[in-house]
């Protein structure tokens, strides 16, 4: 058994649990009144099912640890003789790794509680906060997910990746403001991160992103506008996380190689608008008086939205301008420096049509003569 014959099972496996869990969580949390009501600082008008990170999580959790046993139990001591060379080789690495993958499940495990008890109570910000920080730094410090480019201190370089990780995890809740948008743009970005890690050969960040894409795809079928099913705080704490996580962990410069370092900027590119829609919101909010983590309907959809598009419009146009940010954060490899500020420069113009589109007034029909 071949890497791409794993990577289709695994994509497809993932995208069928994923999709009979969401369907299995919705019909449950209708039955038992975990639902999101229709509030002022929430756009949608109607009831709808809560619980879709359940299903998430409990997808990407079955595989990594059934992934952990295969590879323990059967990989490792031979017994799976079917399998390509080409995998086979990797198991000790795997095994190597299989330590800090087990903190990380335990990070996944932390926010994903902390996500259900925020859906049921409204816990404070600053203490959600405070657990963020506390699950990045394990992750940074323990697992070594982190930033190691160019810096040689473990406890700096962990530093500077917990507040990235609480960043992305921060900028995933923000964008879960509108049916489809959070889990149809960490699709895109994963999409374009796991192409870094293709690039870079590295297996096990490749098919993590594979296992991420397939199960975001499968809540996503009841999530898209109209959206039966919510992934609440419980979803997209988690899904901010393991995003976080394939940022960090992915391969984008090879200094032996003597490569450019511009590839190193594939996640700030194609997160672009995710952070665009994050910096906004959160000026908005200041600007108005209020506490930047209290909800309301200032999102980059929500102003889409008065400006005539409807949901599935809005939604679209994000997914658009993400891909328009992330296919040019592709071309990131094969250019030099003035190919990587053109790149730059592209970026900074899809956002500013975007400031464009969403400031300017609501156009009439004309009058008919």
């Amino acid at each position: 058994m071949s890497l791409t014959t794993i990577a289709i099972i695994l994509l497809v496996a993932s995208f069928t649990l994923s999709a009979v869990l969401t369907w299995l969580v919705k019909n449950l949390a209708a039955r038992i009144g975990f639902v999101a009501r229709p509030t002022e600082d929430r756009y949608h008008q109607t009831v709808i099912a809560m619980g879709g990170g359940i299903a998430i999580v409990a997808t990407i959790l079955s595989f990594l640890i059934a992934g952990i046993l295969i590879v323990k139990l059967l990989v490792a001591p031979g017994c799976l003789p079917s399998l390509d060379s080409s995998v086979a080789i990797h198991a000790p690495g795997f095994l190597g790794k299989t330590a800090q993958l087990e903190i990380v499940l335990g990070c996944i495990v932390a926010l994903f509680v902390l996500g259900c008890i925020d859906d049921k109570i409204r816990l404070g910000p600053f203490f959600k906060l405070a657990v963020q920080f506390a699950v990045a730094l394990a992750a940074a410090f323990l697992a070594d997910i982190r930033v190691e480019m160019f810096i040689h201190s473990k406890l700096l370089t962990s530093i500077l990746s917990a507040f990235w990780i609480v960043l992305i995890i921060n900028v995933l809740n923000f964008l879960d403001n509108m049916d489809g948008a959070a889990a149809g743009i960490a699709v895109i970005v994963a999409a374009i991160l796991f192409t870094a890690a293709a690039a870079s050969g590295q297996v096990f960040i490749g098919g993590l992103s594979i296992l991420f894409i397939g199960t975001l795809l499968g809540f996503l079928i009841f999530n898209f506008p109209p959206a039966k099913i919510f992934m609440g705080d419980a979803g997209s704490l988690p899904v901010g996380f393991i995003l976080a996580v394939l940022t960090l962990r992915t391969t984008y410069y090879h200094q032996a190689a003597s490569g450019h370092w511009y590839p190193v900027l594939i996640p700030l590119i194609s997160m672009a608008v995710p952070l665009y829609d994050f910096v906004t919101v959160t000026i908005l909010r200041i600007s108005q008086g209020k506490s930047p983590f209290v909800g309301d309907t200032q999102h980059f959809s929500h102003r889409l939205r008065r400006r005539g598009l409807s949901d599935t419009q809005a939604v679209l146009t994000l997914y658009l301008a993400t891909l328009c940010t992330g296919i040019g954060a592709t071309f990131l490899y094969q250019v030099n420096l003035a190919g990587a500020i053109l790149i730059f420069a592209q970026t900074l113009m899809i956002l500013a049509i975007i400031a464009i589109l969403e400031t300017t007034a609501k156009i009439y029909p004309p009058e008919a003569e």
